[in-house]
């Protein structure tokens, strides 16, 4: 028999035929058509009871598990209240709401999908990073200004983002007109959240000294007892937390241009209150950060001078902020002119420059040279 020229439908219409001709018997028809005893006899019984003889749906006629109609509309409204929110974080925030009934994760990703609401050159953008991150609530803090962007009126948007790194808690989204004034910023921060173990940043002017050693804002935070951070030069994966922060930033807060500074303080602020309080964080279990993050115990204090032990040997670095020591002179930083610093050997044939409860610099005590200017707590 030719099965390449009948379609399924005739073939099974052609064996019942032939077992209601009486002919041969089920077992030599069944062989005859290429089916089991068990499919063969379900043709004869479906066409018994006056049935169809093509494939019946699987879908079973109750579907319990299918997502209520008011429901998939909050994920879809959801969606596109919130267009770089994935189906994780929309569950999440939908049952922090207090809707009951949601489907799983999977299902509100196979939502979003099938109303069209993904973008794939967006979801190509989410690839997998290595994490660093502290363990506790303000012992490091990460800073960076945002790329800056021309508002509606002309004038240029320069926005400082503060992030704690254990929380994701965003301490201060404060939009200027320069990339300049990083102390009266910080000086708010503390004195509303109290002060960090240390702060990360680029190498950006505004923050540090790569070039003209160390900075303002390096010596306005050891005044402090902070310790300062900067990552490593062009290897902006250091401070990964901050820019996918900025992303999101962009995404959400962004895609529309403000149309002056007054208009895009109020949409960072706004944003920024839905970032800490509503939107939830994978990194944190779909926590928000405002739920997380605690201030610190270390209140804002005015700096007071540094007495130094005992003994300690101690130089004036002058006007031009260069460094005397016996034969050596070195330039340190201008930042440090008219500063008492503390010389101590170490083991290594070096010597080690100390600012308050810091190693600032380390020199090579045989040919007076200049090591390097990390900075790191004592």
């Amino acid at each position: 028999m030719s099965w390449e020229t009948q379609t399924v439908m005739e073939q099974r219409e052609q064996f019942v035929a032939e077992v209601k001709e009486g002919r041969e018997t089920v077992s030599a028809l069944c062989q005859k058509f290429g089916i089991s005893r068990k499919t063969g006899y379900k043709w004869i019984n479906r066409d018994a009871e006056g049935l169809q003889l093509c494939d019946q749906s699987r879908r079973p006629n109750q579907q319990p598990s299918k997502t209520a109609e008011n429901i998939e509309q909050q994920i879809i409204l959801m969606r596109l209240t919130h267009p770089a929110w994935g189906g994780k974080k929309i569950r999440a925030a939908l049952e922090a709401a207090g809707v009951e009934g949601l489907p799983s994760e999977k299902t509100c990703c196979n939502i979003i999908k099938r109303n069209g609401l993904i973008d794939p050159s967006e979801s190509a953008k989410h690839t997998a990073y290595q994490r660093f991150e502290r363990q506790h609530c303000n012992e490091l803090w990460q800073t960076d200004f945002k790329g800056d962007f021309l508002l509606g009126n002309g004038v240029r948007c320069y926005p400082l983002t503060i992030l704690d790194d254990h929380s994701r808690y965003s301490i201060r989204i404060e939009p200027k007109e320069s990339a300049s004034g990083v102390k009266s910023s910080f000086i708010a921060a503390f004195q509303e959240y109290g002060l960090p173990n240390s702060v990360l940043s680029d190498n950006g002017t505004q923050f540090g000294g790569v070039h003209k050693g160390l900075s303002t804002f390096d010596r306005f935070l050891m005044d402090l007892d902070i310790l300062p951070i900067h990552g490593r030069l062009i290897h902006p994966q250091t401070q990964g937390k901050i820019e996918r922060f900025h992303r999101s930033l962009k995404q959400e807060a962004l895609r529309t241009t403000p149309a002056n500074m007054a208009e895009a303080k109020a949409r960072l602020e706004n944003w920024r209150w839905l970032y800490n309080e509503v939107r939830p964080h994978q990194a944190l279990n779909l926590k928000t950060p405002g739920s997380v993050y605690q201030p610190s115990t270390r209140a804002y204090y005015e700096p007071k001078p540094y007495i130094y032990d005992e003994g300690a040997k101690l130089t004036k670095v002058n006007n031009w902020g260069y460094l005397r020591f016996g034969p050596i002179q070195l330039f340190l930083s201008e930042t440090m002119a008219d500063t008492h610093v503390e010389i101590r050997f170490a083991e290594d044939d070096n010597f080690i420059v100390i600012y308050r409860n810091y190693a600032i610099a380390t020199i090579d005590a045989v040919e007076g040279k200049l090591l390097n200017r990390h900075i790191r707590r004592l």
